[in-house]
């Protein structure tokens, strides 16, 4: 047997040369998010001001998301009624 470490997830991996196939599997430890219990009280207690925060912009962002997307079409029309005869712009897909 002979061990391998991934590349990915830092695991240490054993593995059957005959069989070719794992036969231990160890995760990495993870270090510790926080050092000690006034610090992780501290963090949940911001975490909903946090999800506030992150909601009222998310609602902002969908409130004016309707004007930017007519402010692109008006636009984009105006380029496609001054040169009629130029290609359509290029999607995404078209770029494979």
């Amino acid at each position: 047997m002979f061990s391998v470490d991934c590349p990915c997830c830092q695991a240490t991996l054993k593995i059957d040369p005959e069989t070719q196939a794992v036969i231990e599997y160890k995760e990495k430890p993870k270090p510790k998010q926080f050092e000690d219990i006034e610090a992780a009280a501290a963090f949940q207690r911001t975490a909903a001001q946090r999800r506030e925060d992150a909601f009222r912009k998310s609602v902002a962002e969908h409130k004016v998301h309707k004007e930017v997307l007519s402010k692109k079409f008006d636009e984009l029309l105006k380029q496609a009624q001054a040169d009629p005869n130029a290609p359509p712009p290029k999607r995404d897909i078209d770029f494979d």
